[in-house]
């Protein structure tokens, strides 16, 4: 799905401030959010053409309404039922693809090449645990919990909350969440470090969200880039492996005319004005 107006979405909204900072937002607070098939299609291709275009520099990812997500529809449950006269392998072998498909979603959020902020507020249940792990920056409300509801309906967890989570928090803490199902509050997500801040109300977060948007825009969208390709990479590596890959990154990134830059704004007192990252469009199939 390629998107070209983003006044025609029906799961999200998208607004772009200053070209630079891109507010993607849940849009079905009716329905708590729940995760149908619209949410599906159009989150990649969100994410896809904010990343092509080369000025956005952050993404800020809410929802509207009293929760951030219900997580999965029920409808999307229903759709990924089998046909009985189907023989099983190749059954499970579409079932294992939709899947894949699934964990693509999330995955277009580690893979873009600007950092993107969740900023959740009230439920946060299921594919949201997934989604937002998947994420750079996590903020929430006061009011916010978080839940691994997949363990409680019979269902592993199946596209992303069980890789990432132990990344973002200790590994006791995401076995207990996911073994048991159990609400984690607002104030315990902050104390082990899921999320970076707690605020108390939805508006105040936004705001806060913006501010460290800003504060992340206005340096080298080269150099933030960067860091979080080599954030991404030393996560999944060893050390050694990812000081290879730094040391190659680096000597072709140091041409970057930015830092010259940036020296030059910081001796002259002024603001350094960065270039956008070059826009980028996939080749097309033929």
């Amino acid at each position: 799905m390629d998107i070209d107006d983003f006044s025609d979405l029906k799961a999200f909204q998208v607004t772009i401030d200053d070209h630079q900072i891109a507010d993607v937002k849940l849009s079905r607070p009716s329905a708590m959010n729940a995760m149908n098939s619209d949410f599906w299609r159009e989150l990649p291709s969100i994410i896809d053409a904010l990343d092509n275009m080369g000025s956005v520099r952050v993404i800020i990812l809410s929802a509207s309404g009293k929760h951030f997500t219900a997580g999965m529809d029920l409808q999307v449950f229903e759709s990924m039922a089998t046909e009985n006269n189907i023989e099983p392998a190749r059954a499970a072998e579409k079932q294992r693809r939709w899947i894949l498909a699934l964990q693509d979603v999330f995955t277009s959020l580690e893979t873009a090449r600007m950092p993107i902020i969740s900023a959740v507020q009230g439920a946060c249940i299921g594919g949201g645990v997934d989604m937002i792990c998947a994420t750079d920056i996590r903020l929430c409300t006061s009011n916010a919990f978080f839940n691994i509801k997949e363990t409680e309906l019979g269902i592993t967890a199946d596209v992303g909350t069980l890789q990432r989570i132990l990344h973002v928090m200790p590994s006791g803490l995401a076995r207990e969440l996911a073994y048991t199902s159990r609400n984690l509050g607002a104030d315990e997500a902050l104390r082990c470090g899921f999320v970076n801040t707690v605020y108390d109300s939805q508006d105040e977060m936004l705001s806060a969200a913006h501010q460290l948007a800003r504060n992340i825009a206005k340096h080298s969208p080269m150099a933030v880039n960067g860091v979080k390709e080599m954030l991404n990479f030393s996560r999944d590596h060893s050390v050694a492996d990812s000081l290879n890959h730094m040391a190659t990154w680096q000597a072709g990134m140091l041409q970057n005319q930015d830092t010259v830059e940036a020296m030059s704004a910081a001796k002259e007192n002024r603001t350094p004005t960065f270039a956008d990252l070059l826009p980028f469009s996939r080749v097309e199939e033929a």
